[in-house]
């Protein structure tokens, strides 16, 4: 029996159960995969979340992370170039979630790779995991963070914005288009729905985009999406032009419950995107992650409830998520689009002072207590 049981290796899990370990707890960490792996995500780190990074020890320089000093609005209309209202990174999930997984295990994580929860149930002394042909796993307490999916039982309702689809592709841009790239986020807006481009480690781009399921050329067809985007946006296009798309097809997910801020615990410790899913475009989930991964160990530490942490967490995300909501909804709207696009070129500053409304605030930061030092 462990006294954590941590079931999902993302930011948050990894992030929980490094702050557990360290206190001296002992923790089991699933991780469904055997090895390093990319996921759908922007990979854009706020300034909130490099934060939370360097608390833990991990030194995202070393890693390779990209500055990003500006970000760009662009559509068929024009381009806005906007500097950023704090400073940000870029790195690949693969390479962030692998190094936060080798600080757990230096921590003292039990990490099991290629270990799936099957499912999960309370029992008189805690909580089992079932493990399916690996068995089962008994805890005092489970940490649910198995990101953007749902473990059997334990589905998340649906969100304000269920309909979009989530498509994510590295690539290598020809070099005139990565140096223009370089130390920029750039939105590209295109009908029902926006990707982001930005530059990633080792010269890489990270293209990530959402879309509405009605939008979407018929057959679901990546390359017919592609071409839609390019013809809508002239930078997506002059991005794209001869540029090497590194996998033979992207990475998708659905039915993503944007919008959603778990309210009841049901005796979990939800983390990440099983406690509140921001819309991609606010570039805050990974802060998000962190953020609920440093206040539920700080309150299981403290011998809080997981409902007493739950609620806290809620009253500290729910504004931001549901601002962030509210504007993706607009922003796969044709007219959301162009009052968009006319606010970004006539009031710069007020996009910049709408990305900062998306942050975790900063009463919500100071509220946590000091993390253990590595």
């Amino acid at each position: 029996m462990t006294e954590a049981l941590v079931i999902g290796g993302g930011p948050a899990g990894a992030a929980a159960a490094i702050l557990l370990a360290r206190a001296g707890r002992s923790v089991t960490l699933l991780e469904r995969e055997t090895g390093a792996h990319d996921k759908v995500c922007g990979e854009f780190i706020s300034h909130e979340a490099a934060a939370y990074l360097a608390q833990i020890g991990l030194d995202l320089g070393a890693l390779g992370a990209v500055p990003i000093r500006r970000a760009r609005l662009a559509d068929k209309r024009g381009v806005t170039d906007i500097a950023l209202p704090f400073p940000a990174f870029s790195l690949s999930r693969r390479r962030l979630d692998e190094a936060l997984l080798q600080l757990a295990e230096k921590a003292g994580v039990d990490l099991r790779r290629g270990v799936r929860a099957r499912g999960l149930a309370p029992i008189s002394a805690g909580w089992r995991a079932d493990l399916g042909e690996a068995g089962a796993i008994d805890a005092d307490a489970a940490f649910l963070a198995v990101g953007k999916h749902d473990l059997k039982g334990w589905k998340r309702p649906e969100g304000l914005q269920g309909d979009l689809i989530g498509f994510k592709m590295h690539l290598r841009l020809q070099p005139a288009q990565a140096a223009a790239l370089d130390g920029h986020v750039e939105l590209m807006l295109f009908p029902g729905g926006y990707a982001g481009l930005e530059p990633i480690e080792d010269g890489l781009a990270n293209l990530c985009l959402l879309v509405r399921r009605r939008s979407l050329p018929e057959g679901q067809a990546w390359t017919a999406l592609v071409e839609a985007m390019r013809a809508a946006c002239p930078l997506l296009k002059e991005r794209l032009t001869d540029a090497e798309m590194l996998w033979p097809k992207p990475l998708a997910i659905a039915a993503i419950p944007y919008g959603h801020v778990q309210l009841s615990s049901g005796g979990l410790w939800r983390l990440g995107d099983q406690a509140a899913v921001i819309p991609s475009f606010a570039g805050d989930g990974l802060a998000i992650a962190l953020h609920s991964a440093h206040a539920a160990a700080g309150a299981y530490l403290a011998g809080q409830s997981a409902q007493t942490y739950q609620s806290r967490l809620a009253r500290d995300l729910a504004p931001q998520v549901l601002g962030a909501t509210i504007l993706s909804q607009a922003m796969v709207r044709p007219w959301g689009q162009m009052l968009l696009a006319q606010v970004a070129r006539l009031q710069p500053r007020l996009m910049a002072a709408a990305a900062a409304r998306t942050r975790i605030s900063e009463r919500a930061l100071r509220a946590l207590p000091a993390p253990a030092r590595p």
